[in-house]
């Protein structure tokens, strides 16, 4: 129990620096490519994201989705490539390929759809190599370049904000 909250307590630190080191960019390239990380704990129907990428106009294949739990891994959410905990080690080090690669992937935009007030998902917000981050997490302001204030029950007010949000930074694929 000792070393667990120490590991928290690193993890934490470094999360911090990232935050503080962290360079916020404008968008203004088309996004061609959407990564999703969610809180499966908040949000069990990963299905209501495929009509966001419909309405993006960005192809299935583009749509790369990272399902984080703080509690065990199920069966239903296994297809899906599902992380926990035990994922991210000290100083935030991430122990899965998977994950990493997901973290390296140069997306266009990283939409982090969770309300959880959890440093394991944080630190994966702030790790990733997104060119702009969304979110509906209000929690801490440096992770995310723009961030809609919805429930997190209501998606159709997200995905309603962030389509007029994107449609004004033109970066759409059809305005292009």
């Amino acid at each position: 129990m000792i070393l667990k909250g120490f590991k928290e307590k690193s993890i934490k630190k470094h999360l911090r620096s990232l935050l503080n080191n962290s360079e916020h960019t404008a968008i203004t390239q088309v996004i061609e490519s959407v990564g999703l990380i969610v809180n499966v704990d908040e949000v069990p129907d990963l299905k209501i994201f495929k009509s966001l990428a419909k309405s993006l106009n960005i192809a299935p294949n583009n749509l790369k989705i990272i399902v984080f739990t703080e509690s065990k891994i199920s069966e239903n959410t296994l297809e899906q490539g599902c992380f926990n905990p035990k994922d991210i080690g000290w100083k935030a080090a991430i122990l899965n390929n998977e994950l990493e690669a997901f973290l390296h992937t140069k997306f266009d935009l990283l939409i982090s759809f969770y309300s959880a007030d959890s440093f394991y998902l944080k630190v994966l917000t702030a790790k990733s190599s997104a060119h702009f981050k969304a979110s509906v997490f209000q929690g801490e302001p440096r992770l995310n370049d723009l961030i809609i204030q919805t429930p997190l029950t209501d998606f159709d007010a997200f995905k309603t904000e962030l389509l007029k949000y994107l449609h004004v930074f033109k970066t759409l694929k059809h305005e292009a």
